[in-house]
C-alpha cells in the first residue's frame, strides 16, 4: 500500500512536466511554454512497496483548446539502473522521502507488471491523493486478457479523447478513467487498451 504524504515536492510534478512534455513526440506544440494543469488520475500499488506508481492526466492550458495528456509516472528512491536514456522525467526533493527519481512509467517494469495485473482484474486502482482508498471511477472492461499478454502488446493513450458512448462488452480489455475539462466538466476516455 502506497502512503500518500502531505508534503512538498521541489520542483513539483507539474513543473517537471512543463519541461518534459515538449520533448515528447506525441506532444502537440502550441508555440508557447506548456502550462500543465492536473485534471485527473489514479495510482496502483507496488506489492513490494518500493516504487510509487501514478497515472496523471494533465491538460495543457497553453493551447487555445486545452489538450489532455495521460502521463504514467514512477517514483524511485534511487536511479533506475538500465532505464532507457529518455525515461527520466526529472528529479525532485520530497519533503519526507528525500530525493526522488521520477520516470516515464511506460519504461518501468514495475508499472508494466501492475498495469497488466489491473487489466487481468488482479489489481485495484487507488485514489490519486488518498492512502489505501480504492478509486471506483477507474474501470477495467472488455474481454479477458490472455495470460501470455506482455506490456509490449498494450497501447497506452498519451493524448486523450473523451468517449462519446459506452464501450461494448466484447471489446478488447481496456481501462477507462475520468478527467476534468477546463470548464470543470468531467469526461471519460480510454487510457490503456490491450491488443
Amino acid at each position: 500500500m502506497a502512503i500518500i504524504h502531505r508534503t512538498t515536492l521541489t520542483p513539483t510534478k507539474l513543473e517537471l512536466l512543463a519541461e518534459w512534455l515538449p520533448t515528447r513526440p506525441w506532444y502537440e506544440a502550441t508555440g508557447r511554454a506548456p502550462e500543465p494543469v492536473k485534471a485527473g488520475g489514479f495510482r496502483l500499488d507496488d506489492p513490494e512497496g518500493e516504487v510509487g506508481i501514478e497515472f496523471m492526466v494533465v491538460t495543457d492550458a497553453s493551447a487555445a483548446e486545452p489538450v489532455a495528456y495521460f502521463v504514467p509516472m514512477t517514483y524511485r528512491g534511487a536511479p533506475f539502473e538500465g532505464a532507457a536514456e529518455d525515461a527520466l522525467i526529472g528529479t525532485s526533493e520530497h519533503g519526507v522521502l528525500g530525493k526522488r527519481w521520477i520516470y516515464d512509467g511506460v519504461h518501468d517494469p514495475v508499472l508494466a507488471d501492475r498495469l497488466l495485473a489491473l487489466l487481468r482484474g488482479e489489481a485495484q486502482p487507488q485514489a490519486q491523493s488518498e492512502t489505501d482508498t480504492p478509486d471506483p471511477t477507474v474501470h477495467r472492461a472488455g474481454g479477458p486478457l490472455p495470460a501470455e499478454t506482455t506490456f509490449a502488446a498494450l497501447t497506452v493513450s498519451r493524448r486523450l479523447t473523451p468517449s462519446p458512448a459506452p464501450y461494448e462488452e466484447t471489446a478488447a480489455a481496456h481501462v477507462t478513467a475520468p478527467w476534468r475539462l477546463a470548464d470543470g466538466t468531467e469526461v471519460r476516455g480510454t487510457v490503456v487498451t490491450a491488443g
